[in-house]
């Protein structure tokens, strides 16, 4: 199985420790496009914009934490893997923790489920945190959801349907019954699945501005980016915000034609 890290790197807890996201998936007949919104501590470093890594024969792109770790990635297959973290699991790694900014990068340039599966279960579990990975696979429509619990590494399939997953380190329950409310109630609108839709879904603030609220915001945390993948037949394109998506930031585009040496798209 490709590592993108060094075999027997120790990799610092560091990264990735308070992570609280919101993932919307929208599917498509031929492709998809999904979107990320990633809340942090205010205090912790800003991430850095995309880019590439090639990996065993496969290119993948994906900001990055400053130590490197990653919490979402698509490859030159359309494979994307989004990270959130479990909170609702109280169970923590008390000692030698490593980051879980890691598990994204360990199967960033996997082609299937099974590759990933594999991957994942060559990891020191043990001295990881609780995640949820999710893995869109667009060439078999496969949607796969791992579930470490910090005692078993649970395999989980959806369908192939526009969803949404949701983690929060301040409340996660309710978090995910305020959002998941509002993107129930954004689906009956006629502009659902376009890409100004889920833009619009990302910087929402209902029912109000606060914790709860898509797109985050607390006196000492909020939503810090905003990343969009689409993929085609032809191409997996990656859009990078920097900062809350309620405000004005820089934009990064990239693009991978399937299967071919990366390109950027500026």
């Amino acid at each position: 199985m490709a590592r993108i890290f060094p075999a027997g790197r120790d990799i610092s807890v560091s990264g990735l420790t308070q992570t609280m996201c919101t993932v919307t998936f929208i599917a498509r007949k031929r492709g998809y496009c999904l979107g990320m919104n990633r809340d942090e501590k205010l205090a912790r470093p800003a991430g850095l914009p995309p880019k590439e890594k090639m990996v065993n024969g496969h290119v993948a792109l994906c900001p990055s934490e400053p130590g490197d770790g990653t919490w979402i990635a698509v490859n030159d297959q359309g494979v994307t893997l989004a990270l959130i973290n479990w909170y609702s699991i109280n169970a923590r790694v008390a000692r030698n923790a490593l980051s879980r900014g890691e598990v994204v990068n360990s199967v960033s340039a996997t082609i299937s489920s099974d590759t990933a599966d594999a991957g994942l279960h060559e990891l020191p579990l043990n001295r990881i945190s609780p995640f949820r990975l999710i893995g869109i696979y667009p060439t078999t429509s496969e949607i796969v959801e791992w579930r470490w619990n910090m005692s078993q590494l649970v395999r989980k399939h959806h369908r192939w349907k526009s969803q949404q997953w949701i983690s929060s380190g301040f409340d996660e329950p309710a978090a995910q019954r305020v959002r998941g409310r509002t993107f129930r109630q954004a689906q009956k609108r006629e502009s659902a699945g376009i890409l100004d839709w889920l833009r619009r879904l990302h910087r929402s603030h209902l029912p109000q501005t606060g914790p709860f609220s898509t797109c985050m915001h607390r006196k000492d945390a909020a939503t810090v980016s905003y990343t969009e993948v689409v993929v085609s037949d032809h191409h997996a394109l990656m859009r990078y915000h920097s900062g809350a998506p309620c405000q004005s930031h820089s934009v990064t585009f990239h693009g991978i034609p399937k299967s071919q040496k990366i390109s950027n798209l500026l």
